[in-house]
């Protein structure tokens, strides 16, 4: 939920304050909430990546794939991997090949792969990419910049145009 800070104060004991402006539309669930423990996090807001964010990742996937004779899903799992947010997980060796199959169940970027053995016996360190999906719009940029700048590197002229590449460049700004 996206919302503001309207006030900060710090307590005698220290404890840091905040206060904030929820929507009416939750004012039955926050009401639930008095009285109990809940946890809270604070973020600075990002948006979620777009739709025409997406779109045009995927173009420039399949661009590129057509050029590399591979498919679009091997490109994109390239990008995931080399900018990409991953998760170093331990994994007791005999869970390894469950884990990375639940993982992949998530998307066609959710994928795991298993680096080496972990520094616990009878573990291995597996590395666990996220999908795009999960992006906001500074990490989708990173991977749309990727995409476009391998595509220069191997001399492809991306149809997308440069109005285009330079929308895909702003968005994580």
């Amino acid at each position: 939920m996206k919302t503001q800070i309207l006030r900060m104060g710090q307590e005698y004991g220290g404890e840091i304050t905040a206060t904030f402006a929820v929507p009416r539309g939750f004012a039955d669930d926050i009401h639930a909430l008095v009285g109990l423990e809940v946890s809270v996090e604070v973020k600075k807001w990002r948006e979620k990546r777009s739709l025409s964010a997406n779109a045009l990742m995927w173009c420039i996937c399949e661009e590129l794939a057509q050029a590399l004779n591979i498919t679009k899903e091997q490109v994109y799992r390239m990008a995931i991997k080399d900018v990409g947010d991953y998760e170093p997980l331990p994994i007791r060796d005999d869970a390894v090949d469950a884990f990375c199959a639940n993982w992949a169940k998530g998307g066609i970027g959710w994928f795991a792969e298993t680096t080496d053995k972990s520094k616990t016996p009878g573990y291995t360190l597996v590395f666990a990419y996220f999908g795009s999906s999960t992006y906001d719009t500074k990490q989708m940029s990173r991977l749309v910049d990727w995409l476009i700048d391998e595509a220069q590197q191997i001399g492809i002229t991306l149809k997308a145009g440069p109005e285009l590449e330079q929308k895909a460049r702003e968005w994580g700004k």
